[in-house]
């Protein structure tokens, strides 16, 4: 599993697809999140303004990454 550290409380959906090397623009993160291909925490999830915390595990193509949160 990947893993992407965030230093905020949270990071929606689009961006953290982008971040994990996923997709290399926005717009193909909304296609993908829009056709159901991205589940998070095993379900699919088509809102690409989705909020990500420390803990949650996005998929997309076969490829899991776990969000951390950076310490303070």
């Amino acid at each position: 599993m990947e893993k992407i550290t965030i230093k905020d409380d949270y990071i929606k959906l689009g961006q953290a697809m982008k971040l994990a090397g996923l997709v290399d623009e926005g717009v193909e993160a909304k296609i993908a999140i829009q056709n159901g291909e991205v589940s998070v925490n095993g379900e699919t999830d088509t809102r690409r303004g989705r909020k990500l915390t420390d803990g949650d595990v996005f998929s997309f193509n076969g490829r899991e990454v776990m969000v951390t949160r950076a310490e303070a």
